[in-house]
């Protein structure tokens, strides 16, 4: 409190005083009661003044902070694959009966799978384990607390990185509890199959196998591929305590086009307790063509080597580099040609490329000659002004072409771009419109065309391999953007006609990862429409049984989960409610359970995760220990703190309620002595 507050509350006692002995005691003829009067009046005024001055005081609050026990509860199937629910499940009412740890801690519940979420119930259905993936999201809830965690789980991690060194990130002191056998079990098992998604007709495509041994004796078994009941490939394998891996490698020939199913297997040893492990489904889908797409450009930029990764993410296309002047006497060759940032080099080229009528993707930016291309393009005109302006992009939701997934575009790197106006000769196709900062213009940042039999994309800015390694930064993947643009080249390498209704599926999926397949429905006008009901009709090939979903609108498209579906081959028929529009066709689910792959806990992982978060591991036969460790552990005390902030007087209500009762007393005895 400074002293000029002192001097001011000083000055309103002295004036409360002086009011209340000049009206009780100076101009008053009766004694007694009013002295009592004056204390009343004195403390009314001095109560008044001093709400007006509204000193500030200093308040301190002491309080006690618990820390927090994380428990995370493993959720996967590998659980009760392993038989260990009901041990996890008495893990789980151990920490929840416990009176001392609930009273010494916050005790916070997980649910792991491909991370965390709050628990609710444990089913153990999910399908991926990725257990790093869950301390990261855990190092941001409690990244400046006392959180010591337990994780109840049998260690075995099916994605993701290698979580004994989450501890970089994660500083919190981990308690494994380890679930399953820890006891070794002689197996035999396929650990990894590498084959390419896609071949081509009558060529032969590679095959990579490695099959592991855990035991302890000399045995043989026999590596076979089947497709359907034929043995299409065999091999004897040994393996002893010493030589306990073996990497097969091997050829098939592609004979046919579409989806070939094989099935890749070690013969289990007759000892062996887990021979889910032991077989393995893929697929190839074999076709008849590679795509070839030109890339061409003047001069270097780091644009170029994000089309060609983008371009070559999908295994059926190809992309070459190529000078203005290389690529007219071989523009047959290709289905598409990227023009990046053309000038008058280009002229030759864009004679052949309207010969052929070649689909094309034209970049523009700052190094582009918008002269020679407003005299060599008919689709465009752009304002020549020297100067150039950054823009985001925002997407265009109504875009019919085909189905656009919103990758956050706004929060995006802006593209270097010219800066003046473009007319445009007919009316384009906008995929995403220019963002200046907080502003979304109607300005195309993105366009496509479809006139005459010939497509074409117009990118307005350079620097789009900004975009593609931001998506990496946010998604630990490059597939969410190589996918927008595979579908963009996808669109310019073919001349079929769009239809108002566009279906996105893959021939075939795994059965460990997640089945979603995306759909748009169009208007007339070719404008994206949310009001429709659209519903998929799946027919399994081998039961005839056929099922109904719903699709669910999810931003910008329709979205139905097949995940529920076992392994098989389906047909598909997607319809419309309303109108009478379907599109059709098939994939295949590969039969395979990565969590069913374990036949133990990984103790050396967890025991590692321990001792690098200076924590201790424990297995759920014998975790006994664990909470006296916790309650003991010094830097798991409840910590006592105190919080000072400054108060002013006017905020104590209670000098209101004080106030009115000194005002009340006053009149009661004023009006009883009959002076009013």
């Amino acid at each position: 409190m400074t002293s000029q507050t002192i001097l001011y509350i000083l000055v309103s006692g002295i004036i409360a005083l002086l009011v209340a002995l000049f009206q009780y005691v100076w101009k008053s003829k009766r004694a007694g009661y009013t002295k009592f009067l004056a204390v009343l009046r004195f403390l009314t005024i001095f109560t008044v003044l001093l709400l007006l001055v509204n000193p500030k005081m200093e308040q301190t609050t002491v309080y006690t902070e618990k820390p927090n026990l994380v428990v995370m509860l493993d959720n996967s199937e590998s659980v009760s694959h392993l038989n260990q629910k009901e041990a996890q499940e008495n893990v789980q009412n151990a920490i929840a009966s416990s009176t001392k740890l609930n009273e010494h801690f916050n005790v916070v519940y997980y649910s792991l799978g491909n991370g965390v979420k709050p628990l609710d119930s444990l089913s153990h259905l999910d399908k991926e384990t990725n257990i790093d993936k869950a301390f990261k999201e855990l190092s941001q809830i409690y990244k400046n607390t006392v959180s010591p965690t337990i994780l109840v789980t049998d260690g075995n991690q099916t994605i993701g990185n290698d979580y004994q060194f989450a501890t970089t990130t994660y500083k919190q002191s981990i308690y494994p509890v380890i679930l399953g056998d820890t006891i070794t079990h002689a197996d035999l098992k396929i650990a990894q199959l590498n084959v390419n998604k896609y071949a081509y007709l009558k060529n032969r495509y590679p095959i990579e196998a490695v099959v592991v041994y855990n035991g302890f004796s000399s045995v043989n078994s026999q590596f076979k591929v089947y497709q359907g009941n034929t043995v299409v490939y065999s091999e004897p394998v040994s393996f002893s305590k010493s030589n306990n891996s073996k990497i097969i490698q091997f050829t098939l020939p592609a004979n046919s086009v579409g989806v070939q199913a094989l099935r890749a297997v070690v013969e289990p040893l007759q000892i062996e307790k887990n021979t889910v492990n032991n077989t393995k489904n893929f697929a190839v889908e074999v076709i008849d063509q590679k795509q070839r797409i030109a890339i061409v450009s003047a001069f270097l930029h780091p644009d170029l080597g994000m089309f060609k990764k983008s371009i070559e993410s999908n295994e059926q296309r190809e992309a070459v580099f190529l000078k203005p002047n290389e690529l007219i006497s071989q523009i047959n060759d290709f289905q598409m040609v990227v023009l990046y940032q053309p000038n008058l080099s280009f002229k030759p080229l864009f004679d052949a490329i309207k010969a052929s009528n070649k689909n094309s993707l034209v970049v523009v930016g700052p190094k582009t000659d918008l002269n020679f291309l407003n005299g060599n393009s008919t689709l465009y005109n752009f304002e020549v002004t020297h100067q150039t302006e950054t823009y985001q992009g925002s997407l265009n939701s109504n875009y019919s072409t085909f189905i656009v997934e919103d990758l956050g575009y706004e929060t995006l790197p802006p593209l270097n771009s010219i800066y003046g106006q473009v007319t445009f000769i007919g009316k384009p196709d906008v995929l995403l419109y220019k963002k200046l900062r907080t502003v979304v213009t109607k300005e195309p940042l993105l366009a496509t065309f479809d006139s005459n039999g010939k497509r074409d994309a117009l990118l307005l800015g350079e620097n789009i391999w900004q975009w593609r390694a931001q998506s990496y930064l946010e998604t630990d993947s490059f597939e969410a953007f190589d996918n927008f643009f595979s579908k963009l080249v996808q669109y310019l390498a073919s001349n079929k006609r769009g239809s108002r209704l566009n279906v996105d599926y893959e021939s075939f999926y795994n059965g460990n990862s997640g089945i979603v397949i995306s759909a748009q429905y169009f208007n007339k006008n070719f404008e994206f429409d949310p009001r429709e009901s659209l519903s998929i009709f799946i027919k399994d090939n081998e039961t005839e049984e056929t099922r109904e979903f719903p699709f669910i609108l999810k931003n910008s498209n329709y979205q139905v989960d097949l995940s529920s579906l076992p392994a098989g081959n389906y047909t598909f028929t997607v319809k419309a409610k309303t109108e009478n529009i379907s599109q059709s066709g098939s994939f295949t689910i590969l039969e395979y359970n990565v969590e069913q792959q374990f036949l133990n806990a990984d103790v050396t992982k967890l025991e590692l995760l321990a001792e690098n978060s200076s924590g201790q591991r424990y297995f759920v036969s014998n975790y006994e220990g664990l909470e006296n460790n916790l309650l003991e552990n010094d830097n798991f005390k409840p910590v006592q703190k105190s919080n000072k902030q400054t108060v002013p007087l006017i905020d104590f209500k209670y000098l209101l309620g004080l106030l009115a009762l000194l005002l009340a007393t006053e009149w009661f005895v004023r009006k009883y002595k009959g002076l009013i």
